[in-house]
């Protein structure tokens, strides 16, 4: 399944995310929070992140330092969680921190094959500036924009 849309959510008072309703049987059972390139949080299947992880690594020689900073990119920066019953991720506050969320006020984006989670500020200001990049990115994979 492929995460789309945008919502508007509020983490509470122990820093827990409600996933939107729709996205829980897929990411029913174990699932895995990783620290985002950008300033926000991923959250992917378990399956779908261990095939990612492996993908990128594959082929290389894993005593070079290149693969050992990538593996250790990977690993440490992802955390294995599970949904409680409600439907809700415990985060924790060194994610919260590196995220940039400094208000409970958040927004869960769709990504494809994650759910992306964002200080709501943070988003406003990033899909602004995605929404205006927008004809050079699509222009840039050859489709006009």
């Amino acid at each position: 399944m492929a995460f789309h849309g945008t919502f508007d959510h509020t983490l509470d008072a122990k820093n827990r995310l409600t996933v939107p309703s729709k996205f829980r049987s897929t990411l029913a059972g174990k699932v895995f929070l990783v620290k985002g390139a950008e300033p926000c949080l991923s959250v992917y299947p378990e399956d779908t992140y261990t095939r990612m992880a492996s993908a990128a690594l594959a082929g290389m020689n894993p005593l070079s330092a290149r693969a050992r900073q990538l593996s250790r990119l990977f690993y440490s920066n992802a955390m294995e969680v599970e949904l409680d019953g409600a439907g809700r991720i415990m985060l924790p506050p060194r994610f919260i921190e590196q995220a940039g969320i400094s208000s409970r006020e958040v927004v869960v984006a769709g990504a494809g094959e994650c759910l992306e989670l964002w200080d709501r500020s943070t988003w406003e200001t990033y899909d602004a500036d995605l929404t205006r990049r927008a004809p050079d990115l699509t222009a840039s994979l050859g489709h006009p924009a």
